[in-house]
């Protein structure tokens, strides 16, 4: 149980239910509370034990003091004028913060959560990576960005999308556990089918995750279609090839029996060519990607800009003639910097504050 502790303390939303049970058991409990508790912290999402109402009032106190039971603080909020996404900024009990977005579709709620506090992996485009990784994220940390949306938005969260601050692979055993938490029948109970986890190709991790067997979908971070290019604005491309990479998706495919998204953020003049278009379909082709592109958001620390329209809908004609299915994602909270790690950005530059 050390894995998951928080100052010193069992970090109580990181355990599953058998874990929960052997921590009670130890304190001279009966397994049936710990069901009751499972429920308070999962379902119910309290942030006290003082709430959890039909446990005996001595027992709470016993696992306040026993336990550490994550509750993040919520620092700010942005609401799009355009589009209603809300943008959340969390404390988490360290003084560190995370992002969260909330997004409204027409098939339901959706937040975008992040794994890690700040990012190793360096793609250029991105502003998670400008301040380097500070840590892991805990399950519990990353669930409680879930229950914290819920709860101040009064909305059921219907999708969770892992593509926030961090690389998820890179944070492999506490996003299964995570990941296991959140799709427990017991607890908020999200399907499995509606789990994305978004990776740069850390090609080991995508293989050791094909065989957990998930129900889950995997994006691929993919961005440019050859090694050369994708080596200038994604340095994990020296480590692994677009080949390996390939071969990580058949792999993940033939495993699972799920298809893979192929996300693609087109940077004007960079990545968004006709040629480019043709090679990304010859890669999509064969594995039936779905593929994702996405319109760069720019960030003023890098110098990449995003695709003009017209070029955007031509990449898109030319996936779709080559039967590639495609999407364009929307833009979602474009006016309250709405890019990964762009709040956390702007609250580090501030030290702490808003300006």
């Amino acid at each position: 149980m050390e894995e998951y502790q928080i100052d010193g303390k069992p970090d109580v939303k990181s355990l599953d239910l058998g874990e929960l049970e052997r921590e009670l058991g130890a304190m001279g409990e009966r397994s049936y509370r710990a069901g009751q508790m499972y429920q308070w912290l999962h379902r119910k999402a309290v942030r006290d034990f003082g709430e959890m109402t039909n446990l005996p009032q001595s027992l709470r106190e016993r696992c306040r003091e026993h336990f550490f039971l994550t509750a993040l603080e919520t620092v700010k909020v942005l609401e799009s004028g355009l589009d209603g996404t809300r943008k959340y900024l969390f404390r988490l009990w360290d003084g560190n913060v995370v992002e969260s977005v909330f997004m409204r579709y027409r098939h339901g709620c959706s937040v975008c959560i992040s794994s890690q506090v700040g990012c190793r992996m360096g793609c250029r485009f991105c502003a998670s990576t400008l301040s380097g990784l500070e840590r892991n994220l805990l399950p519990s940390e990353m669930l409680d960005q879930v229950y914290a949306v819920e709860r101040q938005t009064g909305e059921r969260i219907s999708h969770v999308v892992v593509m926030g601050t961090g690389e998820p692979l890179d944070n492999y055993d506490h996003l299964l556990k995570f990941i296991r938490l959140l799709t427990d029948e017991r607890g908020l109970h999200i399907s499995a089918r509606s789990v994305t986890v978004s990776t740069c190709g850390l090609v080991p991790q995508m293989r050791r995750l094909a065989r957990e067997h998930l129900a889950i979908t995997l994006a691929l971070s993919l961005h440019a279609v050859t090694d050369e290019k994708r080596r200038e604005i994604m340095p994990i491309a020296n480590r692994y090839s677009i080949g390996e990479l390939m071969e990580a998706c058949r792999d993940y495919f033939q495993q699972t029996g799920r298809r893979i998204t192929f996300e693609y953020s087109l940077i004007g003049g960079v990545n968004d060519s006709g040629a480019d278009a043709g090679r990304l379909a010859a890669l999509a082709r064969p594995l039936g990607c779905h593929v994702n592109l996405i319109p760069v958001n720019p960030v003023r620390e890098r110098d990449y800009v995003q695709s003009d329209r017209r070029r955007i809908q031509a990449f898109k004609n030319i996936l779709e003639k080559n039967q590639i299915n495609v999407t364009i994602r929307r833009e979602m909270g474009r006016d309250i910097d709405g890019a990964c790690g762009q709040l956390r950005r702007s609250y580090q530059e501030g030290n702490g504050s808003f300006t």
